[in-house]
């Protein structure tokens, strides 16, 4: 137990020595960009610090992979030039146990990152994309769907149309149920408009069974307003601001994320990109552990063997190999070309197996 708590604290050790160092890096390199994406702002410099604290969460949490390898190709290579390696193996301890205090490690910090840092990083991320947005053309995103149903928003500063359907097909631009929402530039009501469908077409919606109610100009809506069958009503939107109007998964937080995804359904959308997600946040901790085995099968040897930069170098192709195999499957299950739980577990799964077919290798050579 001793010696599994001291591997433990050294691997943790290591672990926060490789985020700190990837910190330093990281922030000064995203602070010369902001300050070239915000160069017009009244205080560059704090303006884009500021942005570059917001979006530095996010980028530590993609990369905690990386920085569990790297951790590992440190606490066993230490190991090793120490003797500590051969030592712990004249005591009767296989790789296999060698290994486990840093894959618990891993794990508790994958399981740390999905329940703590993923809320973080959710915020973080949305205000980062409500700043940029801002400094970029001063305009909030079109798109909201909530249990009510989906809500859109389309206009310029002289009027604007708020838009409730019940449900949309898959990109947005064809709703049922609708009620439009007119206001004027001082935010008056103009009119509502409700339509069994609604069609987005270049320039415009097409709705069909229409009811319209002239309100501003109405004493009494109810008795002025009129039925169409059909009725064209000019948009400013467009199928592409629609779909970048949805956000990333990652501005979600993992605890809103299985509500969210629901009202997803509800209103019509497949919500694939969000499940696939959510499933590959909880496969997180399984990621991290794959890391560590693959590291430690390159790396828990003595260093009289040799070839230790080889080991090292082809530990961390394994894993960037690994990671990329994971995002390629993730495109295909976004795409639905691949079942969701397959993408979300298969990699990290299949990593664990190849992983420990090479320490069970090396421990029996």
């Amino acid at each position: 137990m001793i010696l599994h708590l001291y591997i433990a604290r050294r691997f943790l050790r290591a672990f926060f020595i490789v985020l700190a160092v990837f910190v330093s890096i990281l922030l000064p390199i995203d602070l010369a960009e902001q300050i070239r994406r915000v160069g017009n702002a009244e205080n560059p410099f704090a303006a884009a610090f500021r942005l570059s604290l917001l979006n530095l969460p996010g980028m530590l949490y993609e990369m905690l992979p990386l920085f569990v390898m790297i951790a590992t190709l440190f606490l066993f290579l230490g190991l090793a030039r120490t003797s500590e390696l051969v030592v712990v193996r004249s005591s009767g301890r296989s790789a296999l146990r060698q290994a486990m205090s840093p894959v618990v490690v891993a794990m508790l910090i994958g399981v740390a990152g999905v329940a703590v840092l993923n809320p973080i990083v959710a915020a973080t991320e949305r205000e980062y994309e409500l700043s940029i947005s801002g400094y970029r053309t001063g305009e909030a995103r079109t798109l909201s769907v909530s249990a009510e149903g989906l809500w859109l928003r389309q206009g310029n500063g002289a009027r604007q149309t708020v838009i409730r359907a019940d449900r949309a097909n898959g990109d947005g631009t064809r709703l049922s149920d609708a009620s439009f929402f007119v206001f004027d530039d001082e935010g008056g009501v103009v009119s509502r408009i409700d339509a069994r469908t609604a069609a987005l077409t270049a320039g415009a919606w097409e709705l069909t069974g229409v009811k319209l109610w002239p309100i501003s100009d109405a004493e009494n809506p109810e008795a002025e307003a009129e039925l169409f069958d059909s009725y064209s009503l000019p948009s400013t939107l467009t199928a592409e601001q629609i779909r970048d109007s949805f956000g990333r998964p990652e501005t979600v937080s993992i605890y809103e994320l299985p509500g969210f995804i629901a009202d997803l359904n509800a209103a019509g959308f497949a919500a694939l990109k969000h499940r696939v997600w959510l499933q590959t946040q909880l496969s997180n901790p399984l990621m991290l552990a794959a890391m560590v085995l693959i590291g430690a099968g390159f790396t828990m040897r003595h260093t009289r063997f040799g070839r230790t930069g080889v080991m090292v170098l082809s530990a961390i192709l394994l894993g960037f190999g690994v990671f990329f195999i994971r995002n390629f499957a993730e495109v295909l299950g976004e795409s639905a070309q691949l079942p969701v739980l397959l993408v979300a577990w298969a990699p990290p799964a299949a990593a664990i197996l190849l992983a420990l077919s090479l320490l069970l290798h090396w421990e029996d050579g």
